[in-house]
């Protein structure tokens, strides 16, 4: 699956979530983090990832360079959704169940926890800590830590 297409059924759970409970806007922090669950409860579930790209280790915690790239230089990533972003989200909940079964946990797990509180606990596990920044995070590393401390 396409990371962005991930990032936008973020972004449309977050926007649903600002017009029902004035929650506040999603975050490119906050979505890297999210990505780093989604990847390694997927791992710890399923033995597969959701999306190919590389998760890195940066001083920030886990980040995702595509999405660093896209959203270079913003705080907050929702705004208005556009017809794609609907798209993209109507996709996986149609289509991709197991992915939209591991992306409502996170969003449930973790969704409520702001980008320090994310980047504080990410940064805290072994898949993070056991990796040199500027590195891969390996995903035999979050599939064995995400199997024993997340998901069991």
């Amino acid at each position: 699956m396409d990371v962005l297409k991930i990032v936008n059924w973020f972004r449309v759970e977050s926007h649903a979530q600002m017009r029902l409970y004035d929650a506040d806007e999603l975050s490119l922090m906050r979505v890297m983090k999210l990505l780093y669950y989604v990847q390694g409860t997927n791992l710890a579930v399923y033995g597969e990832c959701a999306f190919d790209d590389q998760i890195l280790a940066w001083k920030s915690g886990p980040a995702i360079a595509s999405v660093e790239g896209k959203y270079a230089g913003k705080i907050s990533i929702v705004g208005q959704i556009s017809k794609q972003a609907a798209a993209d989200f109507e996709e996986i909940e149609m289509n991709h169940h197991s992915l939209a079964d591991i992306l409502h946990a996170v969003w449930d797990a973790y969704g409520t926890l702001s980008a320090l509180e994310l980047v504080a606990q990410s940064k805290s596990e072994n898949p993070w800590r056991e990796t040199a920044i500027g590195q891969t995070i390996s995903n035999e590393k979050m599939r064995a830590f995400f199997q024993a401390e997340v998901v069991s």
